[in-house]
């Protein structure tokens, strides 16, 4: 009896559609979401914060027992990490899409810096620093985290230049400062540099009354000197900063709609797409089928 190739491919698209739904769906698991979290980032950052406390329970004096089982905890840990960037890295088609990523790129560095054997080394105190940079996986896996590092990261060239403007502002009070007070006390005015180091002290507000009360037993007005710098440094600088971020903020989350309905529309015609090659897979099945009935008839 003759082979009927057609319906011999029919039967392979049937079979290969179950694998690329699997694999598709295999795939949004492993790929890091925007919004919602997948069960394989919840598992994934439950294993990062296991890590972080054997790191901070190690700290403590622990009996021979209690070491090995937390030797053997981390190992654990680090071949989970290792399968896990991997699987990521898998499931990308093409693979090089991986690296498009800066936050794959980022947590991949982490986990091969992290895996370095050198703990029995004299460098063992770097191995042990360089494990707790695990935790920083956290923002790679928590959406809301990743869009609060996201947007501070575009606000740093508008955060750059109110920081060069408070530089300035710095400058300049430092300079005044030490030109007037530095016969008061030459380690606090002494020199534009420790100046400006005593103007920072008075920018945190950190016993800044006792520079003033200093300053005011020669000169009684140096006080507007000091609620003048503080007025412009902590209530106007600083808030200009905050302001900045938040505006940042709100330009990313105005952002955020179109993005999300451009991938939903994308997801949507993937499904049709998907839908109909099925469709169209059935019907060719059918019309084989119903061929091969009516030659046996």
């Amino acid at each position: 009896m003759p082979i009927n190739h057609s319906t011999s491919k029919n039967g392979i698209k049937n079979w290969r559609a179950p694998l690329r739904k699997a694999r598709n769906k295999l795939r949004s698991q492993l790929k890091l979401g925007d919004d919602r979290m997948s069960l394989f980032e919840w598992v994934t950052v439950s294993v990062i914060m296991i890590s972080s406390m054997t790191i901070g329970i190690k700290t403590y004096a622990l009996p021979p027992v209690a070491v090995l089982v937390l030797g053997a905890l981390d190992d654990a840990v680090m071949i989970y990490f290792v399968v896990e960037i991997l699987a990521r890295f898998a499931v990308e088609k093409p693979a090089r899409n991986f690296f498009k990523d800066g936050w794959n790129v980022f947590d991949a560095f982490i986990v091969i810096v992290s895996t370095i054997p050198i703990d029995e080394s004299e460098y063992a105190l770097l191995g042990r620093l360089l494990r707790l940079f695990r935790m920083m996986r956290l923002i790679v896996f928590l959406p809301e985290l990743r869009k609060l590092i996201e947007s501070l990261l575009r606000a740093i060239p508008r955060v750059f230049y109110v920081l060069v403007l408070m530089f300035i502002v710095f400058y300049v009070y430092g300079a005044f400062g030490s030109m007037i007070f530095s016969e008061i006390n030459p380690a606090l005015w002494g020199n534009i540099g420790a100046s400006m180091l005593t103007m920072f002290r008075v920018a945190t507000l950190e016993d800044w009354t006792d520079v003033m009360y200093e300053t005011m037993e020669v000169y009684a007005f140096s006080w507007l000197f000091y609620l003048s710098f503080i007025g412009i440094v902590t209530f106007i600088m600083l808030n200009m900063i905050v302001a900045v971020i938040i505006e940042v903020v709100q330009e990313n989350a105005k952002l955020k709609p179109g993005k999300e309905s451009a991938a939903e529309h994308e997801r949507m015609t993937r499904i049709e797409n998907e839908l109909t090659a099925i469709h169209r897979a059935i019907a060719q099945w059918g019309n084989a089928a119903g061929h091969n009935r009516d030659r046996q008839c």
